[in-house]
């Protein structure tokens, strides 16, 4: 992780990607996802990722960005054409701010 340590007006402030920082708050909380969220995911019918990048209000585009994953690939995942490397899916979910067991 590459972080950035500022001095604005004599306070110190650390600079970070903003997934990093979201995963850092999503590792202390149940991933804060409202009940009709947890009930699509329960339906099973369209992808976790899926589902969560829209409730985030994120198009593809921005989540690919900021998991460092190309657009089309994420597509595949979303539609179920490819699993997601772990890798992969541990950058998405702390994009998504979520534990990345959700997404399985």
């Amino acid at each position: 992780m590459d972080y950035d340590l500022l001095h604005i007006q004599g306070k110190p402030y650390v600079l970070m990607p903003l997934h990093d920082y979201r995963a850092l708050m999503g590792s202390d909380n149940d991933d804060g996802l409202p009940e009709d969220v947890l009930d699509a995911l329960a339906a099973n019918q369209e992808s976790p990722v899926k589902i969560i990048r829209k409730y985030r209000g994120m198009t593809q585009k921005v989540l690919a960005d900021e998991a460092g994953i190309s657009r089309p690939y994420l597509t595949e995942i979303e539609t179920g054409k490819k699993d997601g490397s772990l890798r992969a899916m541990k950058a998405i979910a702390a994009a998504l701010g979520v534990n990345v067991g959700i997404l399985a």
